[in-house]
């Protein structure tokens, strides 16, 4: 490949998460001006470049071959060559590939640039009717339930918004256990096919949503962005106070006791306060 004089760059370029026509003027001007277009999928991106008339060469940058295409990717930008990074939908990165793409690409001093436009994440906390302020974006749960189970007892005391994606095949399962981790009257949204024919919104405590998305074959189809508010102040308080006994029982009458104790006393679950325990919370060797 001859060498170049003007320096490529590397776009990174959001793209619609439903609706084809979420697209800025801006991305499709880069689009069609790049000399390749890395996709996750490029089936899936080729669809939304006819819809748009735009003709370019595709590579493929997917979770399985990110780590080999990234030196070939970064070298050719490196020779002059301008790259556009795009996912299967939404914005790159997140819950996506081209973390190492980015990385290379900046370590070789190549300039990153960011089209921004649509994001699951932005628009399920537009809609949610949830505090927006603050949030914090979990992506994908663990598949298995011991380790979503862990992972929210962690955030059990979290009193900012989340921000979680679920399959549709786990969307049952995966409310139940936000229940359980954070009691039935958490505030919550299912936002469900977002900008697409079936979109659908469902607001409520997570016990009102777990019946009703039972109640609706519907209702467990797509793709889905769940939000969930975060604890209050006083939840927290009584979920440390609660620990915090438990801690000093259970030397007496061990964990499960203590647990069992703590969490009548203080109105908290006490399945996530013995899980707690045994993560060692609350103890003086953790402070």
């Amino acid at each position: 490949m001859e060498k170049r004089s003007d320096p490529g760059r590397l776009y990174i370029v959001a793209t619609p998460i439903g609706n084809l026509d979420d697209i800025t003027l801006r991305a499709l001007e880069v689009l069609a001006a790049v000399d390749r277009i890395a996709a996750e999928d490029t089936r899936h991106t080729q669809r939304l470049l006819a819809r748009h008339g735009i003709d370019r060469p595709l590579i493929a940058v997917h979770e399985h071959n990110e780590e080999t295409q990234t030196p070939r990717i970064v070298e050719r930008i490196a020779q002059g060559e301008s790259i556009a990074l795009v996912s299967d939908a939404g914005t790159p990165l997140l819950s996506d590939p081209g973390y190492r793409l980015v990385k290379g690409a900046a370590e070789r001093g190549i300039e990153v640039v960011a089209i921004p436009g649509p994001s699951a994440v932005t628009a399920a906390l537009s809609v949610c009717g949830l505090p927006t302020d603050r949030f914090v974006f979990e992506g994908f749960l663990p598949a298995r339930r011991a380790g979503r189970l862990r992972r929210l007892s962690e955030l059990r005391g979290q009193s900012r918004t989340m921000v979680f994606f679920e399959s549709s095949h786990r969307i049952g399962d995966c409310l139940a256990d936000l229940q359980e981790s954070f009691g039935p009257e958490r505030p919550a949204a299912v936002c469900r096919e977002l900008t697409k024919q079936f979109e659908t919104v469902l607001r409520g405590p997570l016990s009102e949503l777990i019946g009703r998305v039972q109640g609706d074959p519907n209702q467990r189809k797509g793709e889905f962005v769940l939000v969930v508010g975060g604890a209050d102040s006083a939840e927290a308080a009584d979920f440390a106070a609660a620990l915090a006994l438990a801690s000093e029982l259970q030397d007496q009458v061990g964990a499960s006791q203590a647990a069992r104790i703590a969490a009548k006393l203080h109105g908290v679950s006490r399945r996530e306060l013995y899980q707690a325990l045994q993560r060692g919370e609350g103890t003086a060797g953790s402070e």
